[in-house]
């Protein structure tokens, strides 16, 4: 089995404080997908290359204390690609995709932070543009292998997504047109929702990502912001996911599945 699993950070000094590494030594995934690293290559340098005997591959953001992903791994990869070729959002450091090519198959890990809109109408109209840059790089990716983009979406799909759904129609993270992109990408793209495969109808055990406020992590007021979205062929392999609320290194929580196939 093939285990991988993505979590949003929040800060990897804060996160790697809270017990992650020893967190990743007990459940040994063969690569976790991470966002939100707020540190630049510097910060890393020495320090956080390598985690629980997993190597680490990354794409910073130019703002310092800002955005950043990375994949650590258990495995060599061919290729290692920081960004998706945007001169916008690339800067945000949001991408990072570790190529594993063979002779028999052309296969992609992805980490992918999406924008969020919360803060006010200017991040919104980001998401927006980021939306509709990454929709035709995914779609032609899936043309040409077979790929797992882990990552912190800030989407909730549908309304079995979050908790409140009712009073957040109007909110960034569940608006209309954030839906609709999702929908499209999983109809038209045929990128597929591994936790809704194996899941399709959890609720209030979906959720992996809680506000600060009001005590939602303690009343599980949540929303599901985290996913695998994989290419059919790879989706197929999906045999079990976990989702890891009891460990709270961030205000995400890891979400972790198991595929049938070896990289």
């Amino acid at each position: 089995m093939f285990k991988l699993s993505s979590l949003n950070l929040n800060g990897i000094r804060s996160a790697t404080s809270k017990g992650l590494p020893a967190w990743l030594e007990q459940t040994v995934p063969d690569c976790i997908c991470v966002q939100e690293v707020k540190a630049q290559a510097a910060d890393v340098a020495g320090r956080f290359e390598q985690i629980a005997g997993l190597q680490g591959h990354f794409h910073f953001a130019e703002k310092k204390g800002y955005s950043g992903v990375g994949i650590y791994t258990r495995h060599e990869p061919s290729d290692v690609l920081a960004g998706y070729g945007s001169p916008e959002f690339d800067a945000e450091g949001r991408y990072v995709e570790l190529r594993f090519d063979t002779l028999a198959a052309k296969r992609s890990l992805v980490s992918c932070y999406f924008p969020s809109g919360s803060s006010g109408e200017e991040r919104q109209q980001a998401k927006f543009r980021f939306l509709n840059e990454i929709y035709p790089h995914l779609a032609q990716l899936k043309a040409q292998r077979e790929f797992i983009l882990c990552g912190d979406v800030n989407i909730a799909h549908q309304e079995i997504d979050l908790k409140n759904w009712k009073g957040n129609r109007k909110n960034s993270g569940f608006l209309p047109e954030e839906r609709a992109w999702m929908t499209r990408l999983l109809s038209e793209a045929g990128m597929v929702d591994v936790y809704r495969q194996l899941q399709p109808t959890a609720t209030d055990e979906a959720y992996t990502w809680w506000s600060n406020r009001g005590q939602a992590y303690a009343k599980n007021v949540g929303w599901r912001l985290d996913y695998h979205l994989a290419t059919p062929a790879l989706a197929a392999g999906a045999r079990s996911v976990d989702i890891f609320k009891g460990e709270k290194f961030s205000d995400h929580a890891p979400i972790t599945v198991a595929y049938d196939f070896k990289l």
